[in-house]
């Protein structure tokens, strides 16, 4: 029996992937409460989406602070005080410090346009079409402290089509993102996400 996990999305942009959780929540394919939707960026068209599903919405300035810890202290703050368990990176267009991530330990999770490890970092879309791979996707992780480098959680492929240009091979990506962020979310509900440790290395995912 799944229960109700109590998510935080932090977001940049317009919030296809927000609104991809919320139609999921509002559909009841999704056991998870959005309490709060944090941006970085006032006028973000993720926060009119969030508002439209009454959403609680905040916004902290990260041009209002010193530094990128003083920043993630304030939006911890947030989370904590609204109970987030999970949280939950839907285009939030800034690095974490350990600030956050200690915070949250391993409860961090991002989607990610690129079957990883291939093509982390700013436009994996980009970076597959110059490479000339013939398979492209998405990836859900947890966030540790590298760029894209945390236990990867699921995967989802497209094919790189002949004719396809940055803007196809993005909006073929984006529908994916939109089926599988929900669905690990709801893993992770569940309780069927595991990590364990592998040869020494960074842990592995289970889904049990």
């Amino acid at each position: 029996m799944a229960g109700v996990i109590v998510v935080g999305v932090l977001v940049s942009g317009s919030g296809t992937n927000l609104q991809a959780i919320l139609d999921a929540v509002g559909a009841r394919t999704l056991d998870a409460r959005v309490a709060v939707v944090v941006s970085n960026v006032a006028d973000a068209r993720a926060l009119d989406r969030a508002r439209a599903a009454g959403v609680e919405t905040v916004v902290v300035d990260h041009k209002a602070f010193a530094d990128r810890s003083a920043f993630d202290a304030a939006v911890v703050a947030v989370l904590r005080e609204r109970g987030v368990e999970l949280v939950v990176l839907a285009g939030f267009m800034r690095l974490l410090t350990p600030v956050l991530l200690d915070a949250f330990p391993m409860r961090i999770v991002n989607v990610h346009p690129a079957l990883l490890p291939a093509f982390p970092g700013i436009q994996g879309q980009r970076q597959a079409l110059e490479y000339g791979v013939r398979l492209a996707g998405c990836t859900v992780h947890f966030v540790d402290r590298g760029t894209d480098t945390g236990p990867i959680i699921a995967q989802a492929a497209v094919p790189v089509l002949d004719d396809d240009d940055e803007a196809t091979l993005t909006a073929r990506i984006l529908e994916k993102e939109h089926e599988l962020l929900p669905r690990v979310i709801q893993w992770i509900a569940e309780g069927r996400v595991a990590l364990q440790a592998y040869s020494g290395a960074r842990p592995r995912v289970r889904i049990r």
